[in-house]
């Protein structure tokens, strides 16, 4: 069922504003979070606050990104597909600053520290490999680089659905006390990637 009578369009103009807002609004909110840190206006634990927005704010867009293919699928609203690569390339930002906060602040730049930290305590090594998943998938976003990889770019970028999958392990296992929280992340999800999970099956079907 379509929400809209005719698909929803944009002119050049108003998607150009609106990746400009986008810009504005992701990039503002991690700069003014990290004033209020550097000012001590961030509650008192600046630190655990940072590391908490960096790390729940790329799982947020990461969950914004994989909503826009059924969004613009059922609305009708294809424009909004202009803005999925960007909004994917911001989740991998916002993983890296939460990365880097945990590095700098928490562990000094002690890089055997570092190492140590990521072989002793798997939530870290699963946050990692998932970065390393998000780097590999931003790279090979552009255009150029998908022709290129032709037919092998789609079996990677299909890695983002255990990209998601990480993610939520990593946050629900780095949550120590009160699983409420990443429960109600893994509900939201399950509920996003279930029509995907249903082709899936329809797939499997045909083929067998």
């Amino acid at each position: 069922m379509k929400l809209l009578n005719k698909p929803l369009r944009l002119s050049a103009r108003q998607i150009t504003l609106g990746k400009t807002l986008l810009h504005l609004l992701i990039l503002g909110w991690v700069i003014f979070t990290f004033y209020l840190g550097v000012t001590d206006n961030l509650g008192a634990d600046p630190v655990k606050a940072l590391i908490h927005f960096t790390g729940i704010g790329a799982l947020n867009l990461l969950l914004i990104t994989l909503l826009i293919s059924p969004t613009a699928r059922y609305l009708p609203a294809p424009v909004l597909m202009r803005f999925r690569r960007m909004l994917g390339v911001y989740v991998f930002v916002y993983a890296a600053i939460h990365l880097l906060t945990y590095i700098s602040f928490e562990l000094q730049f002690d890089w055997s520290l570092v190492v140590g930290e990521i072989i002793k305590r798997p939530y870290i090594t699963i946050g990692m490999v998932a970065l390393l998943l998000l780097a590999a998938l931003t790279i090979t976003s552009p255009n150029k680089v998908r022709q290129r990889l032709g037919k092998r770019w789609q079996p990677l970028h299909n890695t983002i659905y255990l990209v998601v999958f990480l993610a939520l392990l990593h946050f629900s296992w780095s949550r120590k006390t009160g699983l409420q929280e990443p429960l109600i992340y893994w509900v939201i999800a399950l509920l996003i990637l279930l029509p995907r999970l249903q082709y899936l099956k329809q797939r499997l079907r045909r083929a067998r």
